[in-house]
């Protein structure tokens, strides 16, 4: 049986979002720990202090028994305890699947950094857009892991291009600039998705990224879902503007991040974007 430890390493999880949560990561057949505990919330944006937030997640990592280490939402907080973690004893431990998205992307990218092992950017159980839809592909990712396909709707820049998935939302990604986590999107296909971003900061994140040489040598570009960030067609518009001149194909509407129905995104796992098929492919690079 897998066992999931479900674990809160930036904001605070309402009791009834709990409760969501273990009932449905239990009627998947799955063996649960639940790590999310009330907390003294130091702020009350966030799950717990920086110690214990990376107390728990150590524990949940360490544990022989964990298979999986899921985050049950985002907010804010994950990068305050990214410098408390022991990453040579978590090395140690042998690899484990770490399941998230939102602000857990800074924990994407040190475990990338850290231990070099893929992970899953996807939905999230207490989160505010978990659906029966977006869960199920979770499951299966969890619980039958292989190929995946990722559909677009639209190709800003056509080609094909090769490479290992990374990135996720950009706000965290363009936040991780000069820390020790954030290296470059070289050789890689990069994933960005976010929410209620208005263009302009939009606009900012994305040329922060730029100007620090974060895209250099980037292979492609998958775009995800930007709910609440204004008019699409204004956001498409700057896609292009920023994007384009990288010279590299960008494939847009993936349903991915925070959305409905979003699909689960592997991470570090080699694919192939193909704008004439609309589509991202793992496992076939």
């Amino acid at each position: 049986m897998t066992t999931v430890a479900l674990v809160a390493p930036a904001g605070p999880v309402a009791p009834e979002r709990l409760e969501r949560a273990l009932a449905v990561l239990g009627s998947w057949g799955l063996r649960v720990h639940n790590l999310v505990t009330p907390g003294s919330r130091p702020f009350r944006y966030l799950a717990d202090t920086d110690a214990a937030r990376a107390k728990l997640f150590t524990e949940a990592w360490l544990d022989p028994e964990v298979d999986v280490v899921l985050a049950a939402r985002g907010g804010y907080g994950t990068q305050r305890m990214l410098d408390l973690l022991d990453w040579p004893a978590l090395r140690g431990a042998g690899p484990t699947v770490f399941a998230g998205s939102s602000d857990v992307t800074a924990l994407h990218a040190a475990i990338h950094e850290h231990l070099g092992l893929p992970t899953l950017f996807s939905p999230m159980p207490a989160g505010d857009y978990w659906d029966e839809a977006g869960g199920e592909h979770l499951r299966r990712a969890l619980l039958e892991p292989g190929p995946v396909t990722l559909p677009g709707t639209e190709a800003l820049v056509p080609g094909t291009a090769r490479g290992r998935l990374t990135g996720g939302n950009l706000s965290l990604l363009a936040a991780g600039v000069g820390t020790p986590e954030q290296g470059g999107a070289s050789g890689g296909i990069v994933v960005l998705e976010d929410v209620s971003e208005p263009v302009y900061r939009l606009d900012r994140m994305l040329t922060q990224l730029l100007r620090s040489g974060w895209f250099a040598g980037v292979a492609g570009i998958v775009l995800g879902t930007w709910t609440r960030c204004g008019d699409p067609a204004d956001v498409r518009a700057l896609m292009l503007d920023r994007l384009a001149p990288l010279g590299v194909p960008v494939l847009a509407g993936v349903p991915f991040g925070h959305v409905e129905g979003s699909l689960t995104v592997p991470l570090g796992v080699s694919a192939v974007l193909d704008t004439a098929g609309l589509r991202v492919v793992t496992g076939a690079a």
